[in-house]
């Protein structure tokens, strides 16, 4: 065995214990929040390292490819993760008594609040 083998071997391993660790938190943990935190950072990084593991096993423009989508991975899971979290807060399925912090009560007071049918001052004196 060459050390790229052992290299790839272990960065393999660690992408597929940190997806399965990911993967049992998404079953285990009782809420959204904690749902979402065992969805996108333990099976981001166990995807970009089973990526980067297998990149080093392929010629570059392969490999070139993989980065590319490891990239792409990090850069939309906060924001899909974002999107559900401020879903399940609007549809109401958090115990918003268990947030420590609740800094979307004012925005959402603010979207809920009724529309007035006048349209707006322009300005303009009268």
């Amino acid at each position: 065995m060459t050390v790229v083998d052992v290299v790839t071997a272990v960065l393999l391993l660690g992408g597929a214990l940190s997806c399965l660790l990911g993967a049992l938190g998404l079953v285990r943990f009782p809420d959204v929040p904690a749902r979402l935190q065992a969805a996108t950072q333990p099976q981001t990084l166990g995807m970009v390292l089973i990526l980067v593991g297998t990149a080093i096993r392929l010629e570059f423009e392969s490999a070139a490819t993989l980065l590319l989508v490891a990239l792409f991975q990090i850069i939309t899971a906060p924001v899909i993760s974002q999107i559900v979290g401020r879903s399940a807060y609007r549809a109401g399925t958090l115990r918003r008594d268990d947030l420590v912090v609740d800094e979307l009560a004012d925005p959402m007071a603010r979207d809920d609040a009724p529309v007035r049918d006048e349209p707006p001052d322009s300005g303009r004196g009268r």
